[in-house]
């Protein structure tokens, strides 16, 4: 009676681990699995949320009384203003610290139409977490190139999970894995858009999401913008989160969740119409210009704007600061950002996995500790913290505080979500580790 009963024990175990194993096999499939493993993670994602709650957390900077005495460094210093700055026509590496002289865009040879839509555009819907390289996939083949989102994803982000690719990344895959070039530049407006589209280039942009999400908050999402139409107000985008191919934009819309990444955009071209597009580009055709241009229109910004959108204004000041190098003015600008921030709700934590500057300005002004605090803050909000360029902060800050071993550990979790990432291994080569 014993033994029987063992036996058919046994067998139920068999059939549990076989039934087990089985749907595991199934689950790996790359048809089942594509399909089902955003939703775990999305699930994962949602537990996690509703017990740590990642939108009542604060940043309060703890070394911000002691900026005065911070002995600033060369590499933290502001840049000599200049009597007078003239655009030129290509890119420069020159940096003031304010512009010095208000410059208007230069006007197209003939008045744009109220409304265009661009043809020839290839629209790809996202797969989870992959904005990133399936707009850029989108922008890259109105042009010709032959690929997808797989193949942009593969070089700006091997982990699937990873949470974000730069705006950077996708301007050096442009330049070093297709026969395109690509211009990127801040502070952009909705003239600047409507110009291009216009001449025929689509405008990437990185902006906040929101309404059609509303469920999951504030997140940052990319948009290749392909149409305007004046009578409307409303731009023409790609949306691939939603699977929305040419789903109009308001005006009003794209100006406000644009604010979030200081109205960053990218402009992918063939090489023979590289002329054209800094003729369009007028002055912002010189980068030390555009650079200032973009500080002075976010310094503008928060003398007008109020609430959520306040503290995106002092977080931009602080991103124009960093892109600068005035690490000292940019420190204090993220600091009024932290101080708005803790008085918002619903707060947009996520712009802290998109947005880096405030490691830098910290970093370089000797803030390590506030680094490292605020590194521990963004790496939990998130069931995965699938955000390398923290990781690598904060590592860079433990080893400026002399915590070598903690710094290795960062750098390795950096690597751990970004395979392969040059920045978190030339860490590690410094301190003479070669995995």
């Amino acid at each position: 009676m014993q033994k029987t009963r063992m036996i058919k024990t046994l067998m139920v175990f068999l059939v549990i681990v076989s039934v087990s194993a089985l749907l595991l096999a199934i689950y790996f499939l790359p048809p089942v699995h594509s399909r089902l493993s955003w939703r775990l993670s999305v699930l994962r994602g949602d537990i996690y949320n509703y017990f740590n709650r990642p939108d009542e957390q604060v940043f309060i900077p703890g070394q911000k009384k002691d900026m005065s005495a911070i002995e600033l460094t060369p590499t933290a210093t502001m840049a000599p203003p200049t009597a007078t700055l003239v655009p030129s026509i290509t890119p420069t590496n020159y940096v003031s610290p304010t512009p010095t002289e208000t410059q208007t865009p230069t006007p197209t040879s003939t008045p744009i139409p109220s409304a265009i839509q661009l043809e020839g555009v290839r629209y790809e819907k996202q797969d989870f977490n992959n904005c990133g390289p399936a707009n850029l996939s989108i922008a890259l083949n109105y042009w010709g190139w032959e690929g997808d989102q797989k193949v942009t994803a593969a070089k700006l982000k091997p982990f699937s999970r990873d949470r974000n690719v730069m705006p950077y990344e996708m301007v050096d895959f442009v330049r070093t894995q297709t026969h395109l070039g690509a211009v990127l530049r801040w502070g952009g407006d909705l003239e600047t858009i409507k110009k291009f589209i216009a001449e025929g280039f689509p405008v990437l942009i990185e902006r906040g999401y929101l309404e059609e999400i509303a469920e999951y908050g504030w997140m940052g999402h990319y948009n290749v913008v392909t149409g305007y139409d004046d009578a409307r107000e409303v731009f023409i985008v790609q949306d691939t989160y939603p699977g929305i191919p040419n789903a109009p934009n308001s005006y009003e819309r794209i100006e406000r969740h644009w604010r979030a990444f200081n109205y960053v955009y990218i402009i992918i071209y063939p090489p023979e119409r590289e002329t054209r597009v800094f003729e369009l580009l007028g002055p912002q055709a010189d980068e030390a210009y555009n650079l200032q241009y973009a500080a002075e229109k976010a310094r503008e910004e928060v003398n007008v704007l109020s609430g959520k959108e306040l503290f995106f204004g002092w977080y931009n000041v602080g991103t124009s600061l960093v892109n600068l190098q005035d690490y000292y003015g940019a420190a204090q600008a993220y600091d009024q950002a932290f101080a708005v921030y803790a008085d918002i709700y619903p707060r947009p934590y996520r712009l802290f996995w998109y947005s880096t500057g405030a490691y830098f300005a910290y970093y370089y002004t000797g803030r390590y500790q506030d680094v490292i605090d605020l590194a521990d803050m963004v790496l939990g909000l998130s069931a995965e913290p699938a955000i390398e360029e923290t990781w690598v902060w904060r590592g860079r800050a433990r080893k400026a505080l002399g915590n070598i071993d903690g710094a290795v550990e960062d750098f390795r979790g950096a690597l751990k979500w970004h395979p392969g990432w040059w920045v978190a291994e030339n860490e590690l080569h410094s301190l003479g580790i070669w995995d």
